[in-house]
């Protein structure tokens, strides 16, 4: 995980069963006309006990100025200055320090001859360049050694848009040409045959296992079923399972200033498939059907703060999970 570099952080623990939460998904993810950076974080607890509960997750709201950056930048010293190049020191602007061309003959066959000398010069600007660092200072937050760990991977972006007409029908229509061949009806026709009004109540016919709303979900889904996160924000959730009926009333107010919050994005069902353990000792696992996250409309912000502020998500279970308990 790596932090805005204003924030200090520490790692939240589950509320149900107080283990170390392990981090799931970050996401950059500035408003628009807005002069702060933004990021979100969101970590969940891996005991089978707490998985599925709205209670054993947890979501974090960070932000700062870019003059902040600029500040802690300017104030920062680090081992690393002294190894800061110019333009001079390489390509065909490089200086070459006054020596003739004999001299650099020289250079250049001691150059040759390092790689077999461990305790000459050669072995001296190889420890030097190990000592060389890309300093992250205080970004990147160090999870606890007992908390599991999930492979990162970044993901890629797509607006839903994109993919209308990109749908693959190959093997519906497949299954299509097998069901007219095996009950002897050719379903086009009997379409074409049909009334607007028909094809009305076709469409709005209920589904054979009574769930609209996972159907609903599907049909939404299926354009992209690799579909990891799903980002609109003040737009709409889509659930997964029946909500609560005072599902608005769910979403709490925020924390910080008491404004509303709105719906910003979620996590979808194919997310957990990928989140396997770092550890290749270790199966650590989530599960879930989606996750909806809510956050504070004004996403307000101290000046000069350094905590993550907290938000609100629920958490919706995989519909088929209670098949395997």
């Amino acid at each position: 995980m790596d932090l805005l570099p204003v924030i200090t952080f520490q790692y939240p623990t589950c509320s149900l069963c107080e283990r170390g939460l392990s981090h799931v998904v970050q996401i950059y993810c500035p408003l628009a006309a807005s002069p702060y950076h933004r990021t979100i974080n969101v970590f969940a607890c891996s005991n089978p006990q707490c998985c599925g509960k709205s209670e054993s997750w947890i979501v974090l709201r960070s932000q700062c100025l870019e003059d902040d950056i600029k500040a802690r930048q300017d104030n920062k010293t680090t081992a690393c200055t002294e190894s800061v190049m110019s333009r001079t020191d390489w390509c065909d602007e490089a200086d070459d320090w006054g020596m003739d061309d004999e001299e650099e003959e020289k250079v250049a066959e001691s150059s040759i001859q390092m790689p077999n000398d461990s305790t000459g010069e050669g072995h001296n600007i190889s420890s030097r360049l190990q000592d060389l660092c890309i300093n992250g200072g205080d970004q990147s937050a160090l999870q606890p050694s007992d908390v599991p760990v999930f492979k990162s991977f970044y993901i890629s972006v797509m607006d839903e848009t994109d993919l209308d007409g990109f749908h693959d029908t190959d093997h519906e229509n497949e299954l299509l040409r097998e069901y007219e061949k095996r009950e002897g009806v050719i379903v086009r026709e009997i379409q074409s045959c049909e009334s607007g009004e028909a094809q009305e109540e076709y469409e709005k016919a209920t589904a054979k296992h009574g769930d609209e709303v996972f159907t609903s979900f599907m049909k939404k889904t299926c354009l992209c079923p690799e579909q990891v996160l799903r980002y609109s924000w003040g737009g709409s959730p889509l659930f997964i399972t029946e909500p609560p009926s005072n599902v608005s009333q769910m979403v709490s107010c925020c924390g910080h200033c008491g404004g509303p919050r709105v719906f910003e994005f979620q996590l979808m069902p194919a997310l957990v498939s990928l989140l396997g353990s770092a550890d290749t000792n270790s199966d650590v696992s989530l599960e879930f059907g989606t996750v909806l996250v809510y956050t504070c409309r004004n996403s307000c912000w101290k000046s000069g703060s350094t905590v993550p502020v907290e938000e609100f998500l629920v958490v919706q279970p995989d519909p088929d999970q209670k098949l395997f308990k």
